[in-house]
């Protein structure tokens, strides 16, 4: 019963936290992807960018350990020149994700910590 008691945390989730690295995250990558509706870009072109993205940061060693966490999001709300992404904990908006963009941003703000200013859409 214990497992349902607010604050408590199961040995389950303690491991899956633990298998993800939750704890090591430093930057955290949300893509606009497979919307129910797109409309910032085409479905196939969102998810030829997020399997890039998935394959790039997993290639890289990025993903885990590597401080780079990564998320599908159905729809960012901006709605145009897409894909769109965000990284956290700076909240830097950027449009126009394909995979050449997203390229620069893994280099240049997932591993280097400098924006892609070109792409960028929040100053």
């Amino acid at each position: 019963m214990h497992h349902y008691l607010p604050g408590y945390m199961n040995d389950e989730l303690k491991q899956r936290a633990e298998k993800l690295h939750l704890g090591e995250i430093k930057r955290h990558i949300f893509l606009c992807c497979e919307q129910t509706k797109p409309k910032c870009c085409n479905r196939e072109d969102g998810l030829v960018s997020w399997e890039y993205l998935k394959t790039r940061l997993n290639d890289l060693q990025l993903t885990g350990a590597g401080g780079i966490y990564r998320t599908k999001a159905n729809c960012l709300r901006i709605c145009q020149q897409g894909p769109i992404a965000v990284v956290y904990p700076e909240g830097v908006w950027y449009h126009s994700c394909t995979p050449e963009v997203l390229e620069r941003i893994i280099q240049e703000h997932l591993i280097g910590g400098r924006p892609v200013t070109e792409y960028v859409i929040t100053p």
